[in-house]
């Protein structure tokens, strides 16, 4: 197996977890019924299921799906083991339709295309899409978000990149670098750089409620100069993000070689900080 998007994704957690939204979070604690059955789009390696047990969410049913295979052996294998050590009752499952139960909580990993998961149910109580929407057709989301959902429940969109990607200190090709690096983004298929605002947009249009809205920006950053957990690891792989999508931009940068070897040194060093602008979101299904 390929390790490299397992770690990033791992990597990454406690950055998210910085990021989130408490605001966003207690209205979806609010509004969750018991028991929910709950879908998550592009479940990665199954920490999302880690957040929900955090939060009390321990009963009924959870199935992640995602279209890489290796990522969903990876969840199938490591997250009940990474729950068990955390002190979660875990039993291994006894039916298709679960891979493992924790506490009260039937869990599957699925491989597959999460947008024809969904357009294919209708009774679902929350569906989860965590960084996911920048990655989409926004209109196709929002479709089978309400085609999964039963009267009132609820779609949570955390991490939704809104167009900003900052690094810090100031370098004099940043501007040309961050114009570049979206462009090449919002150049390939369903892919949309202002994803956060424009779902803003297309759930007020909707027959529901778009109940609550707050940002969810990454920020990473040293602590003297070191970085908290892995996100040293998860900075470089970043810049190798920014880097392969710049390289591969209509627009060109001037610089770019020398942009690159001051933010690895920075990084190096432990004196580069990230930021990146997105949005957490909160839908709910009209009760009809």
């Amino acid at each position: 197996m390929n390790h490299a998007r397992p770690r990033y994704l791992e990597s990454k957690r406690s950055v998210d977890d910085r990021a989130l939204s408490r605001r966003v979070r207690e209205r979806l604690l609010t509004e969750l019924a018991s028991d929910p059955r709950i879908v998550e789009a592009g479940c990665g390696t199954g920490v999302t299921l880690s957040r929900l047990l955090s939060w009390g969410i321990d009963s009924g049913h959870y199935c992640g799906v995602d279209t890489d295979e290796r990522i969903v052996a990876f969840a199938r294998d490591v997250r009940p083991k990474s729950l068990r050590r955390q002190g979660y009752s875990v039993t291994d499952g006894h039916s298709t339709d679960t891979d493992f139960t924790v506490v009260d909580f039937d869990v599957r990993f699925e491989a597959g295309d999460a947008l024809d998961v969904l357009e294919s149910a209708s009774t679902v109580d929350l569906v989860v899409a965590q960084a996911f929407a920048d990655l989409v057709s926004l209109s196709r989301l929002v479709s089978a978000v309400e085609s999964a959902l039963r009267p009132g429940g609820l779609a949570y969109l955390p991490i939704t990149f809104d167009g900003g990607t900052i690094f810090q200190p100031d370098h004099s090709a940043d501007d040309a670098v961050e114009r570049a690096y979206h462009a090449a983004v919002d150049a390939r298929p369903g892919r949309d750089v202002r994803a956060g605002r424009h779902l803003v947009d297309l759930f007020h249009r909707r027959p529901g409620t778009l109940l609550s809205v707050g940002s969810s920006d990454w920020v990473v950053r040293p602590r003297g100069s070191s970085y908290p957990a892995d996100e040293r690891y998860f900075l470089a792989r970043i810049l190798e993000f920014v880097e392969e999508a710049v390289r591969s931009s209509p627009r060109s940068v001037d610089g770019l070689d020398s942009w690159l070897s001051t933010r690895r040194e920075q990084l190096d060093r432990g004196s580069l900080t990230y930021v990146a602008h997105q949005y957490d979101l909160l839908y709910r299904a009209p009760k009809r």
